[in-house]
């Protein structure tokens, strides 16, 4: 049982740190909470890498090769901080925006086809906001 533990641990180690290795200057780590669909495809909870790439950003984890999004500038009165934004329909979230501390500039997603049919259905949608993890 010793063992097991051991091993489990050091697995568990080796995931988070192959996460974290493949990360540039300028990409945003965050611990999302929730499954959520980000232009169409299908993501669990867990650690994400966020990189942003000129009007694209790339969403990986450890057990994912990644998902390169197409965005487009967003602008904020003023910098309040790295987050995600969610649009959140009944139990459905959906990527919405990233937003990187200083910029007052972000990447802002286009709304897919599921997230126009989902919204079709709720006469309200709440944000939901994931800071990078400390």
């Amino acid at each position: 049982m010793r063992f097991f533990r051991i091993g489990f641990l050091v697995a568990l180690f080796a995931a988070a740190a192959g996460t974290f290795a493949q990360t540039s200057p300028g990409d945003m780590v965050v611990d999302v909470p929730f499954a959520f669909s980000a232009a169409g495809e299908k993501l669990p909870a867990g650690y994400y890498v966020v990189a942003a790439h000129d009007d694209l950003i790339r969403i990986f984890n450890a057990h994912t090769r990644g998902v390169y999004i197409s965005t487009h500038a967003a602008t904020r009165p003023k910098p309040d901080g790295s987050k995600l934004v969610f649009h959140r329909y009944g139990s459905s979230y959906f990527l919405s925006s990233v937003w990187i501390t200083g910029n007052a500039t972000g990447k802002e997603l286009f709304r897919s086809r599921a997230e126009r049919e989902v919204s079709g259905q709720y006469a309200e949608m709440e944000l939901a906001i994931v800071r990078p993890a400390q």
